[in-house]
């Protein structure tokens, strides 16, 4: 029989849990094609909400020629601005990391969409938002 464990602040051996979700653009909703634009990073043990966002304009372009490049770009930096508290959040400003972190990874049928929430172990959180980026959209 394998034991489990819990890992909680302080005992991750310097790394705590954080979840992440991507930011996709779904031009055409209908189509359900997507382009990943950012990611959200929540880490709870360090009060971190990070966003970074990256979009690759051919790539929409290519799955719809149409596309409000302008508006997504928006959008995201929406995103970036709720994430980081304060006045660029708006109402959302007052309220803590996680809460807008659960406003944004909620469901919704817009052209920038957040996708499912994963979870890890990081010791930087920071860090780990420029990793996943890279990893994940650029």
């Amino acid at each position: 029989m394998t034991e489990r464990h819990i890992t909680r602040a302080g005992q991750g051996g310097g790394r705590d849990v954080f979840e992440y979700a991507l930011l996709r653009v779904v031009p055409r909703v209908e189509r359900g094609e997507c382009v990943n634009a950012g990611v959200l990073v929540y880490c709870r043990a360090r009060a971190y909400l990070g966003a970074r966002t990256h979009l690759d304009e051919a790539r929409l372009l290519a799955l719809d020629p149409d596309a409000d490049v302008a508006g997504v770009r928006a959008a995201l930096r929406a995103v970036e601005g709720v994430c980081s508290g304060g006045e660029a959040a708006g109402q959302a400003g007052g309220d803590d990391a996680g809460r807008r972190f659960r406003w944004l990874i909620a469901p919704r049928s817009t052209v920038v969409q957040p996708g499912p929430v994963h979870t890890g172990l990081t010791a930087d959180p920071d860090a780990e938002t420029e990793r996943l980026l890279d990893l994940l959209v650029r």
